[in-house]
Order: C-alpha cells, then sequence, then structure tokens
C-alpha cells in the first residue's frame, strides 16, 4: 500500500529535498511524491528527515528552503538523512543589510490589555509593568548564597506570607560567581548588569541584597556601576538594604536581619493591586529547549505568530541563544532596521566565532544528544528552526547580555544556547512574560517571570501534561500555525494577568537563575 507523503511527512518547500516525518515510518513504507514513489528503508522517527529527492555527495541539503548541511555520501530518495550521513561544511552568507525590512505591522483590530502592575519609572525612560509581584533576596556571590534562601525558607516556614495573598512570593536569587573574577573586568560588569536587571525588574516589588563581605563583587560597586536604586513600591532615591554576613556576625544573625527587613516591606508590597494595562507593555522573552525535528515546523512558528501579535499591540518580543541564530543570521540581517542593527548581530556571530574557537570547540557542537535524537542534525537546521520564534516583523536592536530592553518591536539578545544561562539573560534585561519551546521535554521555569512551556508534538504534551502549556503538535494534525499562534497570543495576556503556568504550579523557578560566566575562574 503507498501512503500520500503528507499523511507521513512534512514537505515545507518545494526544493526542499528532505521531508520531515510527523509521526514514526515503518521500514519499507512505500510513499507517493512527485508523481511517483519511494520507499523508506529504514526506520524514520517523529521529527527526522528523509531524502525525496536524490542528493549526491556534497551537495547542499535544503530545509526550509536553506542550507541546513551537506550530504556526506549519495543518498537515494528515501533515505533517512541525519548525523551519519550529513556533514556541516561552510557556505558563504549574503548578509544583504537592511534589504528587506518589513513595514511596521498594520493596527491591530483590537486593542488588548492585561491585569498587571505599573511600578512606575526607575528612571524618566525606563518604565515597569509588571506581570508578577515578588520580593527579590539578591545574593551578590554564592558565598550568601545558602544564606539568602535561609531567610526565604524561614520567612515560609513561618506562615506570614499566608497573610498577604497579593505576593507571588519570596525568591532568593542565588547563583555561582561574584568573586574570582578580574574586578572591574567584563565577568564583573556583566555580573553586575545581571543582578540589577533583577532589582529593577517590573515583576519584583521590592528587594534586598545579601553579601559575605569580602568577594570581589561588592554591592557598592553594584550600586554605583549600575546606579541601582532601591525601586520599593514605585519610590525610588532610597538607599537599598544591603545585609553584610561578616558586618552582621555570621548566617544566623543575618538571616534573622533579612527576616526582619522583608517582614516590613510585606504590607506594602500586598497592598499593590492590579490594573488594566496596555498589551505594548508586554515584553516577550522567548526560548527553545530539548528541541526536536518539528521545533521548526510547530511550536517555534507558531510562538512567531504570537510575537508578532505582540509587536502589533505596540510591545516587545525577544529572540536570545545567539549560538542558535548561527548559520541563519543572513535572514534575520535582511530584516533589519538599519545596516547599523544588522551589523550589530554578524558582529556578535564573529565573537562566537572567536570565542569557541580559543577552546578548541565548534558551534556546531550545540545540537545535543537529546537534539539529535529528537531529529536535529546540524546546528544550521536547528537554528533555521529557531529564529522562527521571533516572528516576521523588523529588527530593531541588537543587544549585550542582560541589558536592558528599551527598544519596541523584534529584538535579539546576545545569549549562550543554554536555556537557563539564555533565560536569565533576557528576563534579566526586563522579560516580564517568556514562552518556551521543546520538543524533548524541558521543565523550566524563571522567577521573577512566568514561563509558558510550548511541546512541539503531541505524544509529548500527553506524556509531560503536568509540564506543558500549549500543545503545539496539533499543527501535525492539520490545525493552522496561525490558529496555534493566536491561542498561544491569548495564554500570554492570560498568564500576564495572574494565571499561574505549570512551572508555577510545581514552584520551579529558583534554581534556574544562573548568569552567564564568560572569562576565567582565577
Amino acid at each position: 500500500m503507498t501512503i500520500p507523503l503528507s499523511d507521513v511527512a512534512v514537505h515545507l518547500r518545494p526544493t526542499d529535498n528532505v521531508a520531515v516525518a510527523r509521526r514514526q515510518i515503518a521500514p519499507g513504507t512505500e510513499i507517493a511524491f512527485d508523481g511517483g514513489t519511494l520507499k523508506v528503508p529504514s526506520l524514520v522517527k517523529l521529527g527526522h528527515k528523509f531524502a525525496v529527492f536524490a542528493i549526491k555527495e556534497g551537495d547542499a541539503i535544503t530545509k526550509y528552503g536553506q542550507v541546513i548541511g551537506f550530504a556526506g555520501g549519495n543518498l537515494v530518495p528515501g533515505t533517512h538523512v541525519h548525523t551519519h550521513n550529513v556533514v556541516l561544511g561552510k557556505f558563504e552568507r549574503d548578509y544583504a543589510f537592511a534589504s528587506q525590512t518589513p513595514p511596521p505591522p498594520a493596527p491591530p483590530a483590537e486593542y488588548r490589555n492585561f491585569d498587571g502592575y505599573d511600578r512606575g519609572p526607575i528612571r524618566p525612560e525606563h518604565q515597569r509593568y509588571g506581570t508578577r509581584n515578588y520580593i527579590a533576596i539578591i545574593s551578590t556571590v554564592n558565598c550568601s548564597a545558602g544564606t539568602s534562601k535561609y531567610i526565604a525558607e524561614k520567612l515560609r516556614a513561618s506562615g506570614i506570607l499566608d497573610k498577604y495573598p497579593n505576593i507571588d512570593g519570596v525568591v532568593p536569587i542565588v547563583h555561582k560567581h561574584g568573586c574570582a573574577m578580574a574586578y572591574g573586568g567584563d565577568d564583573h560588569h556583566q555580573l553586575d548588569r545581571t543582578l540589577a536587571g533583577i532589582a529593577n525588574h517590573p515583576n519584583v516589588a521590592a528587594y534586598i541584597l545579601i553579601g559575605l563581605g569580602c568577594e570581589t563583587g561588592q554591592a557598592a560597586h553594584l550600586i554605583q556601576n549600575e546606579h541601582l536604586e532601591l525601586i520599593q513600591l514605585g519610590k525610588p532615591k532610597q538607599k537599598p538594604i544591603l545585609l553584610s554576613i561578616q558586618e552582621i556576625g555570621g548566617i544566623g544573625k543575618t538571616v534573622d536581619a533579612g527576616v526582619e527587613a522583608i517582614a516590613g516591606l510585606l504590607p506594602q508590597v500586598n497592598d499593590v493591586k492590579r490594573v488594566p494595562i496596555s498589551a505594548k507593555h508586554l515584553i516577550l522573552g522567548t526560548n527553545c529547549g530539548g528541541s526536536d525535528g518539528n521545533s521548526g515546523i510547530t511550536a517555534n512558528p507558531a510562538l512567531g505568530v504570537a510575537s508578532d501579535l505582540v509587536v502589533q499591540q505596540g510591545g516587545t518580543t525577544v529572540l536570545g541563544e545567539t549560538t542558535e541564530i548561527y548559520g541563519a543570521e543572513h535572514i534575520l540581517t535582511r530584516r533589519a532596521v538599519s545596516k547599523a542593527v544588522g551589523e550589530k548581530l554578524v558582529e556578535r556571530i564573529k565573537w562566537w566565532e572567536w570565542y569557541t574557537s580559543v577552546f578548541g570547540v565548534e558551534i556546531n557542537n550545540n545540537p545535543s544528544v537529546g537534539n539529535k535524537e529528537g531529529g536535529l542534525t546540524t546546528i544550521y537546521e536547528k537554528s533555521l528552526g529557531a529564529i522562527a520564534k521571533a516572528g516576521s516583523t523588523a529588527m530593531t536592536d541588537v543587544l549585550n547580555y542582560a541589558e536592558p530592553i528599551k527598544a519596541k518591536g523584534f529584538v535579539v539578545m546576545d545569549t549562550p544556547g543554554y536555556d537557563p544561562v539564555s533565560m536569565t539573560g533576557i528576563v534579566a534585561g526586563g522579560a516580564n512574560v517568556c514562552v518556551f519551546t521543546t520538543g524533548r521535554g524541558s521543565v523550566y521555569g524563571c522567577k521573577p517571570a512566568p514561563c509558558i512551556k510550548v511541546a512541539t508534538n503531541t505524544p509529548l504534551y500527553e506524556r509531560m501534561i503536568s509540564d506543558m502549556d500549549v500543545n503545539a503538535g496539533a499543527i501535525l494534525n492539520g490545525v493552522p500555525v496561525e490558529e496555534v499562534g493566536r491561542q498561544l497570543f491569548e495564554e500570554i495576556l492570560s498568564v500576564a494577568s495572574g494565571k499561574k503556568t505549570k512551572s508555577e504550579i510545581h514552584g520551579v523557578g529558583e534554581e534556574e537563575f544562573a548568569p552567564w560566566h564568560i572569562g576565567p575562574t582565577l
């Protein structure tokens, strides 16, 4: 029996010489395609590729109408196309800066609101609109991480937080860095910028700083160089609450002091109420992790539709993971609003080529074991699917890691591909709600920002339904990408208004704070 190609696979572009399995295809399956038939000689798993045309050794393998690698041998139609017969190779990219800049989106049929928190400005140009109401305990160094956690644990165990239902929680912001780095160096400034981003985050109503006292990453350096001012309940120009373990006299005394300081903030933080806020104040952080061969067909394009709808409302969508843009950056540079913006992205790509070469690493090492098991073969393929999260609007800015997000529209932030590090930078930049797509089943949260999880395929969604918020696998069964994208946009508005995500229900999101450490540990 011969099966039509559309019943078992997705052929994305007429010129693509591979198709992607929408379900597992058994050996010997005969498939009708292009007026003839082809036979799949070996098992092709969900999300994996097979040749639909003959491909000569050394010829480009194409998916999405783009190069994803080169044939490592002569491939006949039906051949499973994966790491065993594909090589990465290099190809020239024409960046064509700003040559295809999309026009601004048409006004929406309806301007939308979400119920959030109007925090007021840090500075006149930096307004803050939150989707959650947290108090943060920010550790300046790993040496004060335990103490920061103990303060949160003691507050939770006391039951005092139960008296303040409008507070989403007290979240310890802890990490493994803060010392053994060059004082005033790149790592130092980047860590300061990341911690300041959490202190100033729109989802943080108030915060305290916890330090050891002798670390390189002194709180005084953080406060001075990031112009960090205590923004408690929209009231700037106050001195930050800083507790030093060495000065106070040890862990126990610091825990007691931290509990007392936060207890004094609770009544005022609880008094902050949600109000209608224009969707133009959404800053949507996007990420994909545990990707598979369907990520670029279902979840990521659906998120791209949602991203476009956020931009249409006047908001911002953020694409990170520079190592997962690699090989597809020429598509984004064409969409830049100017040559200067496009060149900023290419500069970051060139930096990554240099950075990885210093350690003898190839960027193509990025597709993980799980990515490859899910059908992704090369970094080019992964990147082409990953950038679909950014939708179709103009690229308005390219930011450094954890840099405050100020531009409207679609922006890129330079982050690694590693999910916790990437999302930490995007959230520190100011993202007030996040969407995370996954084909393998990443369990992820990123307090203080809520994180919506989107499954790329239905078997994953059903298997991990307690962790997945949206099933984009419906697209493989014929539901239009646009429909799932609009469903996701509505979910973004609901979550921004207070609906809990699956990761929030599980309490996930404290351990995932992971600032990017780029230099040597001294």
